[in-house]
């Protein structure tokens, strides 16, 4: 009950909501109409959250991002163009990672759903393309899923560390996925 009662006070009270659980102000761009960020990531073979990611692999992600600034229901979020580029090497875990050294390129939006001061958190979806099919993912067709936790050092300039998952959403026969584990840097302008 008294679990209950705290969640209700929670999300009931507006001062602390609009500070921290589904802010009001805008935690990925502040004022700033046009973000570019770039980002880059260490590749898992399994797991993104559940399982964990336990098997570290030589498979990496460059993403370049471009954002302006929308809302999702009254909540602040991001709109994004990305093209990133997988980068593989060498053989582990039965896969020839550098067969997978692909271009993708897709449409993103990143939803605040926590500020408190300068941190935040923010979770996002897309959908895109890769420049080809591969045995791991049968499709060009790709899904994006991210998680992300920013610090602003100031108006213009944020770090990010995120978990990023691409699969083909079960649109083919194989679904082995993408998985990484990343930083990127971002300014406002």
């Amino acid at each position: 009950m008294k679990k209950s009662v705290f969640l209700l006070f929670l999300f009931t009270n507006t001062t602390m909501a609009n500070t921290c659980l589904l802010p009001e102000k805008d935690p990925f761009m502040g004022d700033f109409t046009n973000q570019i960020g770039f980002g880059i990531g260490q590749g898992f073979d399994t797991g993104i959250l559940l399982p964990p990611p336990v098997r570290p692999v030589p498979f990496y992600i460059m993403t370049l991002q471009y954002s302006q600034p929308t809302k999702f229901f009254r909540i602040p979020a991001r709109r994004s163009l990305n093209i990133s580029q997988t980068i593989g090497f060498n053989e582990k875990f039965g896969w020839n990672w550098q067969d997978y050294s692909i271009p993708i390129a897709y449409v993103s939006e990143d939803i605040a759903m926590f500020r408190y001061d300068k941190i935040y958190m923010g979770m996002g979806a897309g959908v895109g393309l890769q420049a080809k099919e591969n045995k791991r993912l049968g499709s060009k067709l790709l899904f994006q899923f991210k998680i992300s936790f920013g610090y602003n050092f100031n108006k213009r300039w944020a770090t990010e560390i995120f978990i990023q998952h691409f699969s083909n959403a079960n649109t083919a026969e194989e679904n082995h996925s993408y998985a990484f584990y990343g930083i990127g840097l971002t300014h406002n302008f």
